[in-house]
């Protein structure tokens, strides 16, 4: 179309159109059907075009800006529209609709040398094709003007549903314990036996008190090894989007008001944030899929 545009300017400047369909390298016949089409009006792809981008830049605000061609284009098929991939990113190029770009994130893993390690009962094999077989933790901050708020969280590796998670103004052990009664307690048990929770070495993960925890819940404790981001990527992964998605587009004053936008998006996140390894389904949607084939243990007795 580009290019009957630029023979149109061409002919308006006084060149002839043959000479200027020659540069253009289009047929005179092609041009004087497109001049036809254009004096009758926008066409019907034209006029569908126009509500593909206005329903991709409707997602993409829905998403708060983060959303990128591969999860606009699961959204556009859920929502009924049938287009293809390479169009939506050409559309999005256009238009200039871009999603988030993660940054690596500094890791906040303090190594109790003293400290015996659990074993790596993974081996980086972090998609289980069902819920409560194993879940991951860690730590991650973030920065307020009243100083750092910590964030410690656990997530099902089989849904990548945060399952539980707390906050507070301490690095400490208690931080992670409360997280793991939080997500026993999403679970709708008091014991979670057999189910293994993945961490990296740091301190708070070999503690004592951790490890009563665990033992009190009935998790089995497995760690990566020291300084590889790679053992724990699901859980890398899941703070880089929080904090690209979230907390790099914000400034908090109080730990009170980041408290209250990280919440509100874990909520997000769980119940309609698209994953793209799985299947373009939220955490609560894979779940709710895979009940019927394998039912959460909250159906049964604990």
């Amino acid at each position: 179309m580009t290019r009957y545009r630029c023979v149109d300017a061409q002919k308006a400047a006084g060149f002839p159109v043959a000479a200027a369909c020659q540069a253009a390298g289009v047929t005179r016949s092609a041009y004087y059907a497109w001049t036809a089409a254009t004096a009758s009006g926008p066409s019907d792809r034209h006029r569908e075009e126009v509500r593909l981008v206005a329903e991709i830049g409707r997602l993409h605000a829905r998403s708060k800006a983060t959303y990128g061609a591969p999860r606009i284009h699961a959204e556009l098929r859920r929502h009924g529209w049938r287009v293809n991939h390479k169009r939506v990113e050409r559309l999005m190029r256009a238009h200039g609709i871009v999603g988030y770009r993660p940054r690596r994130r500094r890791s906040l893993t303090k190594q109790d040398t003293t400290a015996a390690p659990a074993p790596d009962l993974l081996g980086r094999l972090f998609d289980p094709d069902r819920v409560d077989v194993a879940w991951c933790g860690d730590v991650t901050w973030i920065p307020t003007d009243e100083g750092w708020l910590y964030l410690a969280s656990v997530i099902d590796l089989g849904s990548r549903h945060l399952l539980g998670w707390s906050m507070g103004s301490h690095h400490d052990a208690r931080l992670v314990t409360r997280a793991l009664d939080a997500a026993v307690t999403t679970r709708g048990r008091t014991r979670m036996p057999a189910t293994i929770f993945h961490t990296d070495r740091g301190s708070e993960y070999t503690s004592s008190a951790c490890v009563q925890a665990c033992q009190r819940l009935g998790l089995r404790r497995s760690m990566g090894r020291t300084g590889s981001c790679l053992d724990n990527a699901v859980a890398e992964s899941w703070f880089a989007s929080l904090k690209v998605e979230l907390v790099h587009r914000h400034h908090y004053r109080t730990r009170a008001e980041a408290r209250a936008a990280i919440f509100g998006w874990i909520a997000w996140d769980n119940r309609f944030r698209l994953h793209s390894t799985r299947g373009y389904l939220s955490p609560i949607e894979w779940e709710q899929q895979h009940a019927a084939i394998s039912p959460l243990p909250s159906t049964t007795a604990a």
